[in-house]
């Protein structure tokens, strides 16, 4: 059995409606003919009934043809603000009221839902992409601020800074890592198992200065055992025994320990922590503070070795005489020697006169010009076997075996002399430069280096005070 056609208007297309309602319409010029027909044409001849109820229904289907026309419109208004709506960003809105129609209108309506939801797909995954992209910046800057904080403190290796400024950067370097709120240095006392703080970066900062570690400490007594990382974390809680200790000495949740070798010993322990609740300290955390540790002991045996160095060098770099250390050297020996053989030794320490002020007001390089001539003077007025020394900014010292504070006065003075008159042929006054000295003579005035020292200072002292530019034996 043949199913029946399906005639409603519903099923149909778009096309077809207007179509239907075009041929509706239609109809309205015939049924103004109709009209003039049976209003002015037909009542001269008699009205029929069939006119007048033809004219009823094309009424009838021209009202029809412009419902047709006004719901295809309404339809397609109604798309056109629900697609407005969607474009304004409202993309949870759906076009529901004609869409799954089998018609035009309800296939653009379904498409239009289908687009919104892969858009509002779309700006999910772009929302966590984003969100992932800044995660990947933060790691980014994150790694950048580190491998800044490295490379600073190699520089400041690398430009011999003392050893105190740069443990100093690397433990302020250190804190910044790993969100965390303190950072400090321990390193072992010589000769012992116990460590002590040697710089702490934190809010209790006094508090940790007094700390000390040794293989029995409940947290770090592990590291300096087995020289094996600490880590204490959510992923890595804290055992019940220790957390009086963690509290009381670091008073921090988190904690993150490495060691410092120096000669395949634990010479330290850097350690950084912080009170975040659920932290969880990733591998490349740990990874960074060892490489803070190895810098630090680098420094350390880099300072090791500028120390021996500066304990092999005799030579100031910028005169050419002996430095301070080798002068102290040899004239402890020089004592010992006469000593032994029953004769004098005299020391001489000169100063020049208002050299800092000769310093500021001309500079480095006419100051160092200075000093090299001083220092070339005094060189040539004494004989091969006396020793000639730089012994600070523009002091100097010589050493005379053999000669008694007679002998050294005379010498000294003529120095005195010698630097005054060379000083003398320039025009300008303030470039003129003078010394002032101090004598003193072994056994007379001591029979250690230091007690020599101390009282050649003492006479230059005074022939400071009293005018400058002379020479004063010590009494």
């Amino acid at each position: 059995m043949r199913k029946p056609k399906n005639v409603s208007l519903a099923a149909r297309g778009l096309k077809y409606k207007l179509k239907i309602a075009f041929y509706l319409m239609s109809i309205l010029p015939l049924l103004v003919c109709i009209y003039l027909v049976s209003n002015y044409i037909l009542p001269q001849v008699g009205l029929k009934l069939d006119i007048a109820a033809a004219v009823v229904l094309s009424i009838i289907i021209a009202v029809i043809g412009f419902l047709v026309i006004k719901e295809v419109f309404d339809r397609v208004l109604s798309v056109t603000t629900d697609a407005k709506l969607i474009a304004a960003g409202d993309l949870n809105r759906k076009v529901g009221s004609i869409a799954g129609e089998a018609d035009e209108v309800g296939d653009l309506g379904d498409a239009l839902n289908q687009l919104t939801l892969r858009i509002r797909s779309n700006m999910d995954e772009l929302k966590a992409y984003g969100e992932r992209t800044t995660e990947i910046n933060l790691e980014i800057q994150k790694r950048v601020i580190v491998l800044s904080s490295l490379l600073h403190i190699s520089s400041v290796i690398s430009q011999g800074a003392r050893l105190d400024d740069i443990l100093r950067l690397t433990v302020e370097k250190s804190r910044l890592l790993a969100n965390s709120e303190q950072a400090l240095l321990l390193f072992r006392e010589e000769g012992t198992d116990t460590f002590f703080v040697k710089t702490a970066d934190a809010p209790n900062a006094p508090q940790l200065m007094q700390l000390k570690v040794n293989s029995k400490h409940p947290v770090l007594g592990k590291l300096v055992s087995t020289a094996h990382p600490v880590v204490i974390d959510r992923k890595n809680p804290v055992q019940p025994e220790w957390m009086p200790a963690l509290s009381k000495d670091f008073n921090v949740l988190n904690l993150l320990a490495v060691s410092v070798y120096l000669k395949g010993k634990v010479t330290g322990m850097l350690v950084v922590g912080n009170n975040r609740e659920g932290y969880i300290y990733a591998k490349d955390d740990l990874e960074l503070l060892d490489i803070f540790a190895k810098q630090i002991a680098i420094a350390v045996e880099n300072d090791i070795l500028v120390h021996r160095i500066e304990k092999l060098e005799i030579k100031d770099p910028l005169t050419g005489l002996y430095n301070e250390m080798f002068i102290r050297s040899r004239l402890q020996e020089e004592i010992k020697r006469a000593i032994i053989y029953q004769r004098p030794c005299a020391f001489v320490l000169l100063n020049v006169d208002d050299f800092e002020k000769y310093h500021h007001n001309f500079g480095l390089l006419r100051s160092e010009t200075a000093l090299k001539k001083v220092a070339s003077i005094i060189r040539d007025s004494v004989s091969e076997i006396d020793r000639v020394a730089r012994f600070g900014d523009n002091e100097f010292a010589v050493v005379l075996p053999e000669k008694n504070k007679r002998k050294a006065n005379e010498i000294a003075d003529d120095v005195r002399k010698r630097i005054e008159f060379s000083f003398s042929e320039e025009n300008d006054a303030t470039l003129r430069l003078t010394v002032s000295g101090g004598v003193s003579e072994n056994p007379l005035d001591g029979v250690e280096a230091q007690e020599l020292i101390a009282k050649a200072k003492a006479a230059l002292n005074i022939a400071k005070t009293h005018g400058k530019n002379r020479i004063v034996t010590a009494v």
